[in-house]
């Protein structure tokens, strides 16, 4: 399980350095993939294996779940966390998250979202009154 928020820095080659609390976790390699709200999603290898295994159930017929399976496949990576904790994020994960130095970790329950800085806040500040104000129904019975 994925808790908290974290705000490492990325360095100059595109690498990152995850929280330590996550590292065990993450030790046999992760699948980084393009999340939503143009953030990031990194998921442990069964997390991922266990979407994917979901995913082959959707009809390619319906284009939407063509279009996402499609995206998500082109623009996943696998990656090991280096003897530091680190991970490097390609280019084009950098350009779709819109990722400079300022990054924002979050654990996200069953998988990490890397966010940019300023996104991370626009976002948390505009959600923040529905959080609070969340109700069984809209949530269709998980409360």
């Amino acid at each position: 399980m994925f808790l908290g928020t974290y705000t490492p820095k990325l360095d100059d080659k595109g690498r990152l350095t995850l929280p330590a609390k996550f590292r065990e976790a993450l030790e046999d390699g992760v699948m980084v993939s393009k999340g939503q709200d143009h953030s990031l999603a990194i998921y442990t290898r069964e997390a991922f294996a266990e979407k994917v295994r979901k995913l082959t159930e959707a009809s390619r017929s319906n284009p939407v779940a063509r279009s996402y399976i499609r995206q998500l496949g082109a623009g996943t990576d696998e990656q090991k966390l280096d003897g530091q904790g680190r991970i490097t994020l390609s280019p084009d994960h950098r350009r779709y998250a819109d990722l400079e130095r300022n990054v924002v970790v979050n654990g996200s329950i069953e998988f990490i979202e890397i966010w940019n800085e300023d996104a991370w806040a626009r976002y948390s500040s505009e959600s923040e009154q529905s959080f609070s104000d969340a109700v069984d129904e809209s949530l269709e019975g998980i409360l």
